[in-house]
């Protein structure tokens, strides 16, 4: 949209004064950039900065469904997890009406602005003496009028604009109606798959036998890799690239894409994909701002994935698009109180991750793929012989992007417990709409995507759920028929080397130090 300035004509050597545009207070050129500032209601959006800077259109929300049916979100927002409540949803339909409202106050404007400088052009062309009728002046005036008022409206749409955008981001998505209400208690079992393993001996823990075998060293690692660090050594390191290989094989033979992605990513992206990196106790590490403005340590490779389809559109002829990637992941663990011992919850790992682009023509297409993913992941864990249990997750776990999400939980001996190793989530067009990931239909029409994502193999988890559940008396490992080709190994056995001495500090028996060299 633009304004109307004054403008300097000649007509048959008279100076006149006519109407012409000007841009608006910002533009979306890279070379003169709108700098939002930050609102009182909330933490900065990388996102809407993004957008700001020229680099994406804006998200497409779903705003129509927010306004016409607010009880139904208000009650969905409330029945998940989440900072926002009822108060919230009501102020974020109003801040969007009062943004509609001066929106067709703008549209208004302009369509006076046009009619004036066709009114002011006509003048011109047909009349000498222009500047002495009251017509001219008249239009010139009310030209002014418009130019001023169009100033200030202007600034109150970009504010109205950005916070709308701030409030509105923080909506979850919609919630399916067969989803347990509730948190994590609620979780319904959906299927149980295997039989608990029998031990005729005590089961040990999988850190009592990492250190045994010498595969895991999670001890006097403060001081060079920091809490909730680990190492893989040995068979233990082979155990790693063996379960990534045989996911990514897995995944191969049906159709997946392989792809390599980044650690490092914007926080426009995480934020796309629901996921807050500015928030008080984000799991996200951010790298040190002074030196790498806006770079974030992905937690998971769903990230590395939907940044590769932000701003693209896929061809229809291909969906649905599923890709495989294997990647590190990075995680705070802000709640130090939770598994603070072993490789269940920790800063590092590898995660072999699935990702799916499809369609929406009929609604449906998500939830089979979803159901797709999760056929998948039974079939690998069956292959390694667990013993598991598939969960339609409640609201209270759902997160921000996810519309329906199901967990499986292997038995884990040495826990005594179930354990998640896995998730799988459709996230409907809630991230699409979000990182504009569309495709492209036969007639050349973009319609908005659906994803979904799932974990194909968490590397540390299924680690501790195999060498708890294929344990033997002799204490050694006996590996899944479907590994063995991997790992090259029928057995994991005690490893011919002596494994490594700790001799530092803080023991009670500590070997005395070398003496001094003498010459």
């Amino acid at each position: 949209m633009a304004t109307c300035i004054g403008m300097v004509a000649r007509v048959r050597g008279v100076t006149l004064n006519v109407l012409k545009p000007v841009a608006r207070h910002y533009s979306r050129q890279r070379t003169n950039v709108f700098i939002p500032h930050r609102f009182s209601h909330g933490a900065r959006s990388s996102l809407y900065e993004h957008v700001c800077e020229g680099y994406s259109d804006k998200p497409e929300l779903d705003m129509r469904a927010v306004c016409e049916e607010t009880d139904k979100v208000i009650t969905n927002v409330e029945n998940r997890k989440g900072e926002l409540r009822g108060d919230d949803v009501r102020k974020i339909v109003y801040v969007w009406q009062e943004l509609q409202a001066v929106r067709m106050e703008i549209a208004e404007l302009e369509k006076q602005k046009r009619h004036i400088a066709d009114t002011v052009k006509a003048l011109v062309v047909t009349l000498l003496f222009i500047m002495q009728l009251p017509e001219y002046t008249q239009a010139l005036q009310k030209g002014r009028e418009i130019r001023n008022r169009l100033n200030q409206i202007y600034l109150k749409e970009t504010e109205l604009d950005e916070e709308h955008y701030r409030r509105a981001l923080r909506l979850p998505n919609t919630t399916h109606p067969d989803v347990p209400i509730g948190d994590e208690t609620q979780a319904r079992v959906v299927e149980l798959v295997g039989k608990k393993p029998e031990f005729d001996f005590k089961p040990k823990g999988h850190i009592e036998l990492g250190e045994e075998l010498d595969l895991i060293r999670q001890r006097h690692l403060s001081h060079v890799s920091g809490h909730r660090s680990y190492y893989l050594r040995g068979a233990g390191a082979r155990l790693q690239t063996a379960l990534q290989n045989f996911a990514l094989d897995t995944l191969q033979q049906r159709g997946f894409i392989p792809m390599v992605v980044p650690d490092m990513l914007k926080g426009a992206v995480f934020e796309g994909c629901g996921m807050q990196p500015n928030a008080h106790r984000s799991q996200v590490y951010s790298l040190d701002p002074a030196c790498f403005p806006d770079l974030n340590l992905a937690g998971t490779g769903e990230v590395g994935i939907a940044g590769y389809f932000m701003d693209h559109a896929v061809n229809w002829k291909d969906l649905p698009v599923k890709t495989v990637c294997s990647s590190t992941c990075y995680r705070a663990e802000t709640d130090a109180g939770r598994e603070a011992w072993g490789l269940y919850r920790v800063h590092h790992f590898n995660k072999v991750e699935m990702f799916g682009v499809t369609a929406d023509e009929t609604g449906e297409e998500s939830a089979w793929l979803l159901e797709e993913f999760v056929a998948l992941q039974k079939k690998m864990f069956s292959a390694l012989e667990l013993h598991y249990r598939v969960l339609d997750m409640p609201s209270q776990e759902l997160g921000l992007p996810a519309h329906r999400k199901y967990d499986i939980e292997a038995w884990m001996p040495g826990r005594d417990s179930y354990g998640e190793i896995s998730s799988g989530s459709n996230c409907t067009d809630y991230q699409s709409r979000r990182l504009n990931i569309l495709y492209e239909r036969e007639d050349g029409s973009l319609q908005y995507a659906h994803t979904v994502n799932a974990t194909a193999c968490a590397i540390p988890r299924t680690i501790i759920a195999l060498l708890e559940t294929h344990q033997t008396k002799e204490g050694t490992v006996r590996v899944p028929q479907a590994l063995q080709p991997y790992l090259g190994l029928e057995v994991i056995e005690k490893p011919k080397y002596i494994p490594v001495k700790y001799i530092g500090p803080n023991q009670h028996s500590r070997p005395p130090r070398p003496a001094p060299k003498t010459r």
